[in-house]
């Protein structure tokens, strides 16, 4: 670990006692609910990761103090499990740390669809989520965790297609194989890589719906930790 990685430690370590909840009333209290309990694992995230998820607070916090808003764009192989649950979870943190200019998307370095699976995890999650078609080849999903019921679409695309910003983002890369498949994402103003392991190697077996529910718990417990991060003054 290099000198900056150590300071940037210890600036997280040294504040890791610090108030971490703030929740909005706009939620849907299930989802409230969530947020909060990952809000009280921070102690769970390794400090080398911690060091990586500063990286991208601090490009959330950069464009808050310059009253822009932050373009997040989360890439994995397929866009179908973590490169969804990225963006949606990091929408929904910033909505609960109370930091109003973040937009979240989500792209592959190829198109299949956001897996069922997926989907199942974040609806235990208490996230309402429909479809016009679920048996279409790549269903488009409406997803809300508000109570007034407003929603965002996902599905599955390459990542620099419509409507994705194909400029002024930041390119999140959560896996490894779509980090090194991308050595250039265009129009990208930063990139973070923050990998997460594939829960699709349980697929089909008895461990399918924990391995899910436990990734979707550590992508919405470090997206919490990243905008909680961003929202210190």
């Amino acid at each position: 670990m290099n000198f900056l990685s150590l300071f940037l430690l210890g600036l997280i370590m040294s504040r890791s006692t610090e108030v971490t909840t703030q929740t909005s009333t706009e939620l849907l209290p299930a989802v409230s609910k969530y947020l909060t309990a990952r809000a009280a694992e921070f102690e769970n995230i390794p400090a080398e990761r911690k060091v990586m998820l500063q990286e991208l607070a601090d490009h959330v916090k950069a464009c808050s103090d310059a009253d822009k808003t932050a373009h997040l764009v989360f890439i994995c192989t397929h866009n179908s499990r973590r490169s969804h649950l990225a963006q949606i979870w990091a929408l929904a943190a910033a909505e609960f740390y109370g930091i109003p200019k973040v937009e979240t998307w989500s792209g592959g370095t190829e198109a299949t669809a956001f897996n069922p699976r997926a989907v199942a995890a974040i609806q235990r999650a208490g996230l309402q989520v429909s479809a016009a078609d679920e048996k279409a080849a790549n269903p488009h999903y409406k997803v809300s965790f508000r109570q007034d019921q407003r929603s965002f679409t996902c599905f599955s695309k390459v990542f620099s297609e419509s409507p994705n910003p194909s400029k002024d983002f930041c390119a999140v890369m959560t896996c490894t194989q779509a980090d090194e498949a991308c050595p250039l994402v265009s129009g990208c103003s930063e990139r973070i890589a923050i990998p997460y392991e594939d829960p699709k190697k349980s697929d089909g077996s008895l461990l399918e719906s924990a391995t899910y529910d436990e990734r979707s718990q550590q992508i919405c417990r470090e997206m919490m930790y990243v905008m909680w991060r961003a929202s210190q003054s």
